[in-house]
């Protein structure tokens, strides 16, 4: 009897830990993901970029939203049975975001001027370019027909 009421006692402080331990991780990644966009500054820009800056507030909490649903949504085991045309419209919506992120960080860092300057073609900028970019599609594409069955 005393040894299944400590049994019970650890499996709840171990499941308390989990949580702990769960909801610090999430907490940290979300803060550090808000940190990184707001570092690069994507809603201001984006509100430069379309002239709605006076709809800022929505961008925000689409942002917010938009990781609160996903960090739901990785959390369930659920699966969206929807037609090849859409699920290649939502694949490139997630590649669009995804490569102007990428392209943010980019602009923000100086990256390329770096770069190009460290390896000594800087008036070779283009090809440097291309090469990022012809080598970011052969790994999706490789990705995509390699690991994905469709």
């Amino acid at each position: 009897m005393k040894i299944r009421r400590i049994l019970s006692i650890s499996v709840i402080i171990s499941i308390l830990a989990v949580i702990l331990v769960g909801l610090a991780g999430g907490l940290a990644v979300g803060t550090g993901f808000v940190a990184f966009l707001t570092v690069l500054g994507i809603v201001p820009r984006l509100t430069q970029l379309t002239k709605t800056v006076t709809k800022a507030r929505y961008y925000e909490w689409a942002v917010i939203l938009g990781a609160a649903a996903g960090g739901w949504f990785s959390l369930r085991d659920h699966t969206f049975h929807l037609p090849p045309l859409i699920l290649a419209g939502i694949g490139t919506a997630n590649g669009v975001f995804n490569g102007m992120l990428a392209a943010a960080l980019t602009e923000v860092m100086n990256v390329l001027p770096i770069l190009s300057k460290r390896i000594g073609v800087q008036e070779k900028i283009i090809y440097l370019m291309m090469a990022i970019v012809l080598g970011k599609v052969a790994g999706s594409l490789f990705q995509w027909l390699y690991y994905v069955d469709l």
